[in-house]
């Protein structure tokens, strides 16, 4: 069985899913500043929301909707909308304190 001479089916998604979620993690452990970090996590989402997305539609299931997977991946596109404003705002803050957005900079807490 060969990915690249068969129709688009769901070991496609689930594929794309797995690099896109590598990717995530890949980025998420190499970056040094907040914002890579953030594209990171996005890119863990993403992938998670196409492997839901795979699970869910048709061509793997027969017996329900297929929309279960559609629904966990818009309540996951709107959690990462809240971490995406939540953390727009730590970064903010980050850098109103620290003039850079360095995450090895954060060596002291504060009350």
């Amino acid at each position: 069985m060969n990915l690249f001479v068969e129709p688009v089916g769901v070991s496609h998604f689930l594929l794309v899913g797995a690099v896109l979620f590598v990717a995530g993690v890949v980025c998420m452990a190499t970056k040094r500043n907040a914002l890579g970090v953030l594209m990171g996590i996005e890119l863990v989402l993403n992938g998670a929301n196409l492997n839901f997305i795979a699970f869910g539609s048709p061509y793997f299931r027969e017996t329900s909707l297929g929309l279960d997977g559609q629904f966990i991946a818009l309540f996951v596109i709107v959690l990462a909308a809240a971490e995406a404003a939540v953390a727009l705002a730590i970064a903010l803050n980050f850098y109103n304190n620290h003039a850079t957005i360095d995450v090895d900079r954060a060596d002291e807490l504060k009350g």
